[in-house]
């Protein structure tokens, strides 16, 4: 498993992970840890939280004051929103645009996965039913994602 050492670690840009179901919020973070994903993780359990940080995020990016996440991991199904609409608003943002968003849902839909493509998601990731292959999944998403994946480091308007 691949680890960082403590100067990567200050380096470590932020994962996004945008999830209503703590049980899936609790897997998914420990699968990343397990993996040695060791990036800095902020979550939003609804499309309002996930907005009200993005928004944030756009701010302080734009200043200087904050990289953007280096992922997103993005659910579809939300309390107060579709996934589909917070993957739209993300890519229609300039400053945003660049930032891959995993999907991550149960929804093995091919409407979902072709709407989801179509928005510009990164990847499109169906939650495995079984612990292991869940685990096994999510952590090797997140070690490309976090630490193999080249990011854009350019904020629009610097």
């Amino acid at each position: 498993m691949a680890t960082a050492t403590s100067t990567q670690i200050l380096a470590l840009r932020e994962i996004l992970i945008i999830e209503d179901n703590e049980d899936h919020l609790e897997l998914i973070q420990a699968a990343l840890e397990e993996a040695g994903v060791g990036n800095p993780i902020h979550t939003a359990t609804t499309g309002q939280e996930a907005r009200a940080y993005l928004k944030e995020c756009v701010e302080l990016a734009r200043s200087g004051a904050r990289q953007l996440p280096c992922v997103l991991l993005l659910d579809l199904r939300l309390p107060d929103a579709s996934g589909l609409d917070i993957l739209r608003e993300i890519k229609q943002e300039s400053t945003l645009h660049s930032v891959p968003v995993v999907v991550l849902t149960t929804s093995e839909d091919p409407p979902d996965i072709h709407d989801a493509y179509t928005l510009g998601a990164n990847s499109y990731l169906v939650k495995p039913i079984h612990f292991e292959e869940f685990h096994h999944k999510v952590g090797e998403a997140g070690l490309y994602w976090a630490l193999i994946n080249e990011p854009c480091s350019h904020v629009p308007g610097d």
